[in-house]
Parts: C-alpha cells; sequence; structure tokens
C-alpha cells in the first residue's frame, strides 16, 4: 500500500524517482520500508532541497499534484473502480481516504460489478444498513459458498447453486424434471438464505419444510466445504405426520401418488430416498463444470439422464484427451452420485447398420463385441492404457452404451484421423467415410427388445462410439463395467444402449447458466472428480 501510496504522490514525492534511479538496491528496500511522511513534511522537504528532491538543472520543479487535493467527487470515483477488498488498505493511508471510503456510492458500485446485486439499494437507507455493511457483511463475508455444490446425501447426492439474488444469498437445490420427460427444464426450490436486516451480522434463514423460512446455520468448514443446520426443525414437521410429509413429498419429487406406482421395488426405492433425504443437517462440497476446449466433441456440461426405475438422475459430461466421461452428480442405491456412470472411447467410432438391421439385437450385439475383443486385444499389446476408473452402474437402471464401429473398420481420433492402433491405408479411407454418413444425420432406431423410459427419442444421429457403462446391485456390490453404445444425436442430446441390461438412456442439456461455477485450472476439476468419487468408492 505504501508504494501505491507513493505513485499515487501520497507519500515521498514523484519527483524524486531520480534521487531512487541513483540509490543502490539496499537504499532503495530501506527507503521503500519506511511509513509515509506527512504531505506538508514532503513540501518542507522539498523547498529545503533535502534529499534530492528537486530535479537537476535551472529550471524549478513542476508543481506537483498530489492525490489529496483532488477533490472529494473525483476520489470517489477513482476509489468506486478498484476492487473492494483493496479499499480497507485504502482507508489505513490517511483520515481523509477513510472518511471518503464511508460513501455509499463506492460500495453500491462494488456489489453491482463484483456480485452482480442490480437492486435500488437506496430502499436500505430505511432499515439503516448501508451498502458498504451489505458487502463486508453479506457479499465477502460468504462469498466462499458461491457456485456449485454437491451434497452429501448418501447414495444421492444432488446439485445445490449458491447465487446472489438481489439482496439474498440464496441456496437453490436443482431437481430434475419429473420422469421420464427428460427435455423439461430443469425444476429448483430453495434450502436456505441468507439476508442482512440489520446492521450486526447476516442472518441465516433454513427453507425446508412448508412453513416458511426459519432460523439456521451455516459454518463454512473450508473453502470448498460447508455444512448447513437448521435449528427449528419442528417447521419441518407437518400436521399430518410423516405420511402425509410422505404423500408431499411423493407429488413433488415424482409428479405423482403412492396410488399411481404399482410396480413394489419402485415404491420401495421411493421410501428408502424419501428417508434419505428428510435432512437436517448437511455438508455440501464444491463442485466444478467441465472445462471446455475447440476439439471437445460437443460441449461439455450437465446433462439430465432417464434412469430406469431411478427416475432420472444429472449427468456430468467431461472430455479427457480420447475418452469421455459421464459422472454421476446425482445418484441411487445401485450406482452412487459421483461415480462414473459412462466412458466413451473417442478412438474406436462404430458404423450402425442399415435401417432394419438396427432393430436386430443380435445384430448390434455381434458389432458392439466385436470392438471390445479388439479393444482388449489393444490393451494386451499395450497399444492403449487399460480402461480408467472401474465401476459399474446397477442392473435395475437403464444406461445407454456406446455403439462400436464394426469390426473391420479401424479406429478413429475424434478429429478424423487415424486411431493410435493405426490401420492400413485402405481401413483409414472407410473409416474417414464414416463420419460424413453419421454428420449428414444417419437414421437410427432402438433395436426390438431394448427398453426405454422415453420412446420420443431422436430418430437421426450423427454418430456412434464404442463404450462401457457402469452397473453393480444393491449398495453398489459387486461393481462392473459392460460393454454399450454411445449414441451422440446433435449438441444438447445423446444415448446410451446398456447392451447387458438391454435398455437404453436418453441424456439432455442442463439449459442453466451458473455462475461461480469454472474450475480454476483442468487439474483442480480432474482433481475435483477424483474426490467426488471416491467418497462413495
Amino acid at each position: 500500500m505504501a508504494v501505491c501510496a507513493r505513485l499515487c504522490g501520497v507519500g515521498p514525492s514523484r519527483g524524486c524517482r531520480r534521487r531512487q534511479q541513483r540509490r543502490g538496491p539496499a537504499e532503495t528496500a530501506a527507503a521503500d520500508s519506511e511509513p509515509d511522511t506527512d504531505p506538508e513534511e514532503e513540501r518542507i522537504e522539498a523547498s529545503a532541497g533535502v534529499g534530492g528532491g528537486l530535479c537537476a538543472g535551472p529550471s524549478p520543479p513542476p508543481p506537483r499534484c498530489s492525490l489529496l487535493e483532488l477533490p472529494p467527487e473525483l476520489l470517489v470515483e477513482i476509489f468506486a473502480s478498484l476492487p473492494g477488498t483493496d479499499l480497507p488498505s485504502l482507508a489505513q493511508v490517511c483520515t481523509k481516504f477513510r472518511r471518503i471510503l464511508h460513501t455509499d456510492t463506492i460500495w453500491r458500485r462494488r456489489c453491482r460489478e463484483e456480485y452482480g446485486v442490480c437492486e435500488n439499494l437506496r430502499k436500505l437507507e430505511i432499515t439503516g444498513v448501508s451498502c458498504r455493511d451489505v458487502y463486508a457483511k453479506l457479499l465477502h463475508r460468504y462469498r466462499h459458498i458461491l457456485g456449485l455444490w454437491q451434497p452429501d446425501i448418501g447414495p444421492y447426492g444432488g446439485l445445490l447453486n449458491v447465487v446472489v439474488d438481489g439482496l439474498f444469498i440464496i441456496g437453490w437445490m436443482y431437481l430434475p424434471p419429473h420422469d421420464p420427460h427428460v427435455d423439461d427444464p430443469m425444476r429448483f426450490k430453495p434450502l436456505f438464505r441468507i439476508h442482512l436486516m440489520e446492521r450486526k451480522a447476516a442472518t441465516v434463514e433454513c427453507m425446508y419444510g412448508h412453513k416458511g423460512p426459519h432460523h439456521g446455520h451455516i459454518q463454512i468448514v473450508k473453502k470448498d466445504e460447508f455444512s448447513t443446520k437448521c435449528n427449528q426443525t419442528d417447521h419441518h414437521r407437518m400436521s399430518g405426520g410423516r405420511q402425509e410429509e410422505f404423500r408431499t413429498w411423493l407429488r413433488e419429487e415424482w409428479g405423482r401418488t403412492l396410488e399411481d406406482i404399482f410396480h413394489e421395488h419402485m415404491q420401495e426405492l421411493i421410501l428408502m430416498k424419501f428417508i434419505y433425504t428428510s435432512h437436517n443437517c448437511l455438508t455440501y462440497r464444491r463442485i466444478y463444470l467441465p472445462p471446455s476446449r475447440p476439439d471437445d466433441l460437443i460441449k461439455p456440461g450437465l446433462f439430465k439422464g432417464t434412469y430406469g426405475s431411478h427416475g432420472l438422475e444429472i449427468v456430468m459430461l467431461s472430455f479427457h484427451g480420447r475418452r469421455a466421461r459421464g459422472t454421476k452428480i446425482t445418484g441411487d442405491p445401485n450406482i452412487p452420485a459421483g461415480q462414473q456412470t459412462v466412458e466413451i472411447d473417442l478412438r474406436h467410432r462404430i458404423q450402425l447398420p442399415d435401417l432394419e438391421n438396427q432393430r436386430n439385437f443380435n445384430e448390434l450385439s455381434r458389432i458392439v463385441l466385436e470392438v471390445r475383443e479388439r479393444v482388449r486385444q489393444e490393451q494386451q499389446e499395450g497399444g492403449h492404457e487399460a480402461g480408467e476408473g472401474r465401476g459399474r452402474q446397477g442392473p435395475r437402471e437403464s444406461q445407454p452404451s456406446p455403439a462400436q464401429p464394426r469390426a473391420e473398420a479401424p479406429s478413429k481420433g475424434p478429429d478424423g484421423t487415424p486411431g493410435e492402433d493405426g490401420g492400413e491405408p485402405g481401413d483409414a479411407v472407410a473409416a474417414a467415410e464414416q463420419p460424413a454418413q453419421c454428420g449428414q444425420g444417419q437414421p437410427f432406431v432402438l433395436p426390438v427388445g431394448v427398453s426405454s423410459r422415453n420412446e420420443d427419442y431422436p430418430r437421426t444421429c450423427r454418430m456412434c462410439f464404442y463404450g462401457t457403462g457402469l452397473i453393480a446391485g444393491h449398495g453398489f456390490t459387486s461393481p462392473e463395467r459392460t460393454p454399450g453404445v454411445f449414441i451422440l444425436f446433435d449438441e444438447d442430446r445423446f444415448g446410451f444402449v446398456w447392451l447387458e441390461l438391454k435398455s437404453f438412456s436418453l441424456y439432455s442439456r442442463v439449459q442453466a447458466t451458473f455462475r461461480n461455477a469454472d474450475a480454476p485450472s483442468p487439474q483442480a476439476f480432474d482433481e475435483m472428480l477424483k474426490n467426488i468419487q471416491s467418497l462413495t468408492s
């Protein structure tokens, strides 16, 4: 701050640059460590010619203009353009700066530019709360919880988005649309909110239940983890007891009544989820959106996917070189949140048969299994790394597996070049023709016998790749990766055929915009994926 003050004309004279140039490194360091002198003392030193304050030459130095001599309204404009985190240090320079920094115009602009507060903050004057209070006691204090988070709710996980909403910080839980309407927009409900209605401190309120906001608590454990707790759990209770609470939850969560659900196994799954998610205290861990690169097959991000009797779940699609991964943000008792539900091998493209033969499940199975055998041979020969991130998907989940290219077609990278396994020149030419066919919109239909929660899937696709899907027993027992086909329909939709399960999952992009959710680096994103997977492994 002292250096900044000197450059601005507060402290040693700006006219002493030549003196600084004549000093040695030790003298310069010692001078920089000295406390700022009073402006009046500087003028006295300059007039006395102490320390080389006057420039060499016969002419007197030009009059200096100190930052302190600027009119207050100009200082307000200058200070308002600085980051809010720098202003407390600026207030320590002198009494004048400290007095000017009490101007609410400065903090109103900081609230708007740094946190997107667009409301008219002048109405705060009624409650005696200043924009400076809002910035310091609300926005800056809780800045570490802004962004995307995954709650620790057993195997179910979830997606929490903490945002600045007007004069509140609100934690919105994002929920998939009701099964099987995968193309419908996400649903969301508030779990907590923080606001500043008095000058003392921010107030945390729990929004869970049906009796309105009530007192809650937030503890920031560390930068990438925080916890919430409700201090008035009676607000979560309903007059009709747990049965009424369950029926209300069922209508909100599934969009139906218990009488509508005839499958006994599905009733058990729903009841289990209700018990798990009736929470009073939760821990949240930060998640990032996947970084995007120009050569990605499609833009990575969050997708809603159909998972059989488990309903719709949220999956994060990310690209890692010549592989793509789908990681569960929400999960179920078979495959919990954090696990890698699908993995797509972008080196092994699949050419689907003609439309009539696509209806034959045995034909699709033959193509996929031929590619799987080829992948195994390549791994044994050391041509490719062994399968990454071994894991499984629940046997009752409908999950897609990417379709494999025919055995005679060489593997190819996503850029259309031959794969690392090489291949004869003629094979490379044949493979190069496949993308053009799929890119024009190749007809697509599910084989007979493959179940799908949503029959309204696209009837054309761009391209297909070999992949594996994770299946497991209840409680994530005996996890195993099984072959499948990844079908890319367009920029916002893809599918996966689970060969062993004879089921199809359709995925549709989450269109919501999330702030404060980008990973600081690709390494930070990869580390995040490892962390959320390790919690349920």
